[in-house]
């Protein structure tokens, strides 16, 4: 009796063990499915490269996480288990770097998903939090979100732009022709007004337009194509501005039509001897309508390139245009400093030729320089 109660005892601890042994397997299993991560990205992608070397870092601590990388645009394959990965967890707004792991899937890299979460959910531990060690410092601004370190430069960046697209002797040409007409009035007031509804009437059409880029670049979304596309455009207009310093107005140039030129004289003369200052007034929006939309042909690379950009970071619908406004408060800082200047000392001003060849080959220069950066090297811009 003794025996068999042993015996007993001995067949009990074994399947104790066993049952734990199989118990300890299934978990292991599951962890190990839990340290795969499928990365969907596509080149050129700014936030992309951030992930890859956030996971780098974590795979040289960790290396049991396994990286699976899927470039969307590398492969149909790729880019339809992206797609049906979208579907299947209805993924409104589809968008790179995305993560696949644990049966769950995220859009979007260090606000949505973090090297911290990847520990939680694959069970690894770690001395530290991730997100402890590197603190990341952010300034939270009004409609331009948390402001961090990495996107300090993207104000910056859209004030320079905005300053020099601003900068160009198509929409300076009218402006100084008008405010010469308006200095033989006498009137401060009259100058003001006529003037000051110019300058913002083409900040408002500009801004409808840039708004149009970056509603157009969200819906087709950012492929590599579309990249080289605006890039190619871009090199092209700064090469014939930049031709125009050295050869001006000789062979194709962009600008003001001269058969064009005729008929804004006219409009402008009509605004200026106008009695009534609201006939002046809608004479004003018409005419700063149609510089602004002969304008587009001058500057187009900047405008292109700048709303391409700005799609390239993850920002909220009311940032997006927060930051429109600003280049477009800077687009329009040169007329408004240019009026303010006439209205004080009520002398005549116009664009040089000299100056205008300036112009050309500032702006052309910084044109060509986007358009490579975009076309070689995209996730230089920011």
């Amino acid at each position: 009796m003794k025996g068999l109660m042993i015996c007993g005892l001995w067949l009990s601890c074994l399947f104790s063990s066993f049952v734990y042994s199989q118990q300890t397997d299934t978990d292991a299993l599951q962890n190990l499915s839990c340290t795969s991560i499928e990365v969907f990205s596509r080149q050129g992608c700014p936030h992309c490269k951030a992930a890859y070397q956030a996971l780098e870092n974590l795979t040289s601590l960790h290396p049991h996480l396994r990286i699976s990388k899927r470039d969307i645009q590398q492969t149909e394959a790729n880019y339809a288990r992206f797609v049906s990965l979208n579907k299947t967890h209805k993924i409104d707004k589809p968008g790179v770097p995305s993560f696949y792991m644990c049966g769950h899937f995220w859009v979007g890299f260090d606000q949505v998903f973090t090297p911290q979460q990847i520990l939680n959910y694959s069970g690894l531990k770690t001395t530290e939090r991730l997100d402890e060690a590197a603190p990341v410092k952010s300034v939270r601004m009004p409609f331009f979100g948390d402001m961090t370190a990495q996107r300090y430069g993207l104000p910056i960046f859209t004030v320079v732009t905005g300053l020099l697209d601003g900068f160009n002797p198509c929409a300076m040409w009218v402006l100084m022709f008008l405010l010469s007409m308006l200095v033989n009035v006498k009137s401060r007031k009259r100058m003001v007004i006529i003037a000051g509804a110019f300058v913002l009437v083409s900040g408002v059409v500009y801004f409808a337009f840039m708004a149009a880029w970056l509603n157009l670049f969200i819906i087709i979304g950012i492929s590599r194509n579309v990249q080289i596309l605006i890039a190619t455009v871009a090199i092209v207009v700064g090469s014939i501005n930049l031709k125009d310093y050295f050869a001006f107005k000789k062979g194709l140039s962009l600008g003001i039509p001269e058969t064009s030129k005729s008929g804004l004289y006219v409009k402008v003369r009509n605004i200026v001897q106008a009695q009534n200052i609201t006939a002046a007034l809608l004479g004003v929006v018409m005419v700063a309508v149609l510089v602004n939309l002969l304008e587009l042909i001058c500057t187009a690379g900047l405008p292109a390139i700048y709303t391409q950009v700005l799609t390239l970071q993850k920002l909220q619908p009311m940032e997006y245009y927060a930051y429109l406004l600003l280049y477009n408060l800077a687009y329009i800082f040169d007329d408004a400093l240019m009026v303010s200047v006439v209205v004080i000392t009520l002398h005549k001003y116009k664009v040089s030729e000299k100056q205008g060849r300036w112009l050309k080959l500032i702006s052309g220069g910084f044109i060509i320089a986007l358009g490579f950066m975009l076309l070689l090297i995209p996730e230089y811009l920011f």
